[in-house]
């Protein structure tokens, strides 16, 4: 809502630049004034012109570049062109004569004053009666290279402002593609073992199966309901965490040394959805193992508007399909980093022979 609203004044602001630059860069401007130069005829048609011209530019970037350009339709596109710049070209001349421009540039009849109107006070810096050269007749809009450029520029402007805007658009629905591919997955393997660790529960009739289940339930309520959103409150997105790694406890019950901190307050801050979960969902891939010792260490530190994560694990014997599934997550995430948090993360990632940590830090919303 926020960006709307800018992008409509960034609208309305340049619109009315755009209607300034004949008041702005007319000749006689520092002489006559703003005010008396709107009643000058050939200010009017420059005027007019200007306002034609930014009324084409929205008909071009609102309707002919999409259902023309874009879709390939390159001979209507120019055929297009070429009927609006008629149009600009002849409307100004009908209604605002040459007779009229004539009238308006019609030098005094006294003698010794050059251009000057009857009307008129001398201009400053210039005794009465002094010649003062009067701008020419200006030309018809088909023969001013002045108009015709302006409306060349027109034309590319506003096309690359919708390319430009088009790309952003893909990307926006790329990213959409992959947090609705996440929102959809649920690692299968993660959610058969993990089910099978509550059954095993369930068997021995644990306490603490009904937690379990309660824990699951939560994840995936989470994924379904939140992770198509473009940003989850922290909270959420901490609660999904912690579920996370309380379910993979359960799993290696007794064959995994892990330690979670987590710090500050998340009230009131929102982060992209399963933003975090890929580099913890890493650490039990990469050094859980029953037979090795499996050590973990995992922090979450809040500080203003500040996040940072650190996840921390030996290395362990895994299957390579694991470890290659894992590491196209990894850059998954770090390509939905540089859409999502441009300029606002650092991703720092230390691979040993022995050891795996990354630190992630995060400008919030």
């Amino acid at each position: 809502m926020k960006g709307h609203l800018q992008q409509i004044l960034l609208h309305i602001a340049g619109s009315l630049a755009f209607l300034a630059l004949p008041f702005l860069f007319s000749p006689d401007g520092s002489e006559r004034g703003i005010t008396a130069l709107w009643d000058v005829a050939p200010m009017q048609r420059d005027f007019l012109t200007y306002l034609l011209l930014l009324g084409f530019f929205y008909v071009n970037y609102f309707v002919l570049i999409p259902r023309l350009y874009f879709p390939k339709k390159y001979i209507v596109f120019i055929i297009a062109m070429l009927a609006c710049y008629t149009a600009i070209s002849l409307v100004p001349p009908a209604l605002i004569p040459r007779a009229k421009l004539q009238e308006s540039l019609r030098p005094a009849k006294t003698p010794g004053a050059g251009w000057q109107r009857p009307d008129e006070e001398p201009p400053k810096g210039r005794p009465a009666g002094a010649p003062h050269m009067q701008r020419p007749m200006p030309n018809h809009f088909f023969t001013d290279p002045r108009h015709f450029f302006l409306f060349l520029f027109v034309v590319f402007f506003s096309l690359v402002l919708q390319i430009s805007n088009q790309w952003r658009r893909t990307e926006r629905e790329k990213l959409q593609a992959e947090l609705a591919f996440l929102k959809a997955q649920i690692n299968p393997h993660f959610l058969f073992n993990t089910l099978n660790s509550i059954y095993a529960l369930a068997l021995e009739r644990s306490e603490n199966t009904a937690a379990a289940v309660v824990k699951l339930s939560g994840m995936m309520r989470h994924v379904i309901s939140e992770a198509g959103n473009d940003m989850v409150d922290l909270g959420k997105e901490i609660t999904y965490v912690r579920n996370y790694i309380e379910l993979q406890r359960i799993r290696f019950y007794g064959a995994l040394d892990l330690e979670v901190t987590v710090e500050g307050n998340p009230t009131g801050k929102q982060i992209a959805p399963l933003i975090l979960i890929p580099f913890i969902e890493n650490a039990f891939k990469h050094g859980v193992n029953p037979d090795e010792h499996s050590k973990i260490r995992i922090g979450l530190f809040i500080h203003q508007h500040t996040l940072r994560l650190d996840v921390f694990n030996h290395k362990v014997h895994v299957q390579a399909d694991d470890q290659e599934e894992s590491g196209l997550g990894i850059e998954n995430t770090k390509n939905r980093l540089l859409l999502l948090y441009p300029g606002k993360h650092i991703l720092t990632i230390r691979d040993t022979a022995g050891d795996f940590f990354i630190s992630l830090t995060l400008h919030l919303e």
